[in-house]
């Protein structure tokens, strides 16, 4: 029992850490069209600048993650309005090639400014204990992203299915032009929604710092981990996307403490079958 606590807290909180990074890559997948292969890199610049802000700057941990997440949505932003909104109406393989072409530049920029050595997140006091749950002591940065995960999935699920902007979003994707008609400001939806994208990944490589450590290979380290949730998952859906997360994130776990020596092959094989079973998505219905 005491293993399967641990498996399952572990599991969960690794989950959550996957479902935040990768529910940015599913909405725009799913419902913007458009592959970001470079979607990692956002992660990874997250995480560097918050390292960078509370670490070498002093901010305080909050203000510095806060901070981290609104430069790298800028950023994405400014990417998507100069460069990547040419590539909607490209090939799939042209966006393939392009932003994973990104992502070695980051790569590269990476290793040039910050080197090589793992990127370290100092902790505040509040959140460098832990909480006594009786069979084990959890973290409290552990608790904070079970948290976050969990009011991710909220307002993720309330802005596109209950928001006005959501509307407008599965409006522009469903008909650019009767859209575009009706009023709505296309690019400015699409501007926006690759920000709030760019800026969910960048909270998850922050916070998944401790099990996801930060070095300059990070975008393309876990690219496949990101691209396997969101397919098992099911591209554009949130339910979907926790899910598969929290189930991939406990069979991971799992496999580490019962099975080391297989490093993540239950991870891959768990995934073949599920998407055998379901390849339109955990929670969607078949077509």
């Amino acid at each position: 029992m005491h293993i399967l606590a641990n498996i399952l807290i572990d599991g969960i909180s690794y989950g959550m850490v996957l479902f935040i990074i990768s529910v940015g890559l599913s909405i725009t997948l799913g419902l913007m069209r458009f592959i970001n292969l470079a979607h990692g890199a956002f992660a990874m610049t997250g995480g560097y600048l918050a390292a960078w802000l509370v670490r070498t700057q002093s901010w305080g941990y909050a203000a510095g993650v806060a901070a981290a997440v609104a430069l790298t949505a800028a950023l994405g932003a400014v990417l998507e309005a100069v460069v990547l909104r040419r590539l909607y109406r490209r090939s799939e393989l042209d966006q393939v090639l392009f932003t994973i072409g990104l992502a070695f530049v980051f790569v590269a920029a990476t290793n040039l400014v910050f080197g090589p050595q793992v990127q370290l997140i100092p902790l505040p006091p509040w959140l460098a204990g832990s909480v006594d749950l009786g069979m084990r002591t959890l973290p409290m940065q552990r608790m904070l992203v079970i948290a976050m995960g969990a009011a991710v999935a909220l307002l993720c699920g309330l802005v596109v299915s209950r928001s006005r902007f959501g509307v407008w979003l599965r409006a522009a994707v469903d008909n650019k032009d009767a859209a575009a008609a009706l009023g709505i400001n296309i690019r400015l939806v699409g501007g926006l929604t690759f920000a709030a994208g760019c800026g969910l990944a960048a909270l998850g490589g922050v916070l998944g710092a401790e099990l996801m450590p930060l070095e300059p290979y990070y975008a393309l380290k876990y690219l496949v981990l990101v691209l396997v949730v969101v397919a098992v998952g099911g591209m554009g859906s949130i339910a979907g996307t926790l899910a598969a997360a929290l189930l991939l994130g406990v069979i991971e776990t799992a496999s580490k403490y019962l099975a080391s020596e297989y490093g993540s092959l239950f991870f891959f094989v768990a995934m073949i079958l599920m998407l055998s079973a379901r390849p339109q998505g955990l929670l969607r219905r078949a077509a």
